[in-house]
């Protein structure tokens, strides 16, 4: 990862978007909240548009997270995005991002 090493939490300079595709086909437009590090590896939390998606979801606060990796060698490919399958890395990708939230309740304070 390139000049996100330098931070440990890092906040899009601008709104970004990405489209996920579902398990089910449908295709949710979600927005980038942050790209951030847990446990080593880099990962993504994304905030779906749920007028996109189903309707009826009562999620409608629910974040995404996925594996987040870039090409070194070629920064202009599309990222890739993988699953997170692994209940432990899955809470320690949680908590991180509780970690990155409490960091903007704290600067919010100042």
């Amino acid at each position: 990862m390139s000049d996100m090493e330098k931070l440990p939490l890092e906040e899009p300079e601008e709104e970004m978007t990405v489209t996920i595709e579902t398990e089910d086909g449908e295709k949710v437009e979600c927005m980038v909240l942050t790209i951030f590090e847990a446990a080593g590896r880099d990962y993504i939390a994304l905030l779906p548009d749920y007028e996109d998606y189903d309707e009826d979801s009562d999620e409608e606060s629910d974040v995404w997270f996925y594996r987040f990796s870039e090409n070194p060698d070629d920064p202009d490919e599309e990222p890739v995005l993988d699953d997170i399958e692994d209940d432990d890395e899955f809470e320690a990708v949680l908590d991180a991002f509780d970690e990155y939230l409490d960091t903007l309740e704290f600067e919010d304070m100042e």
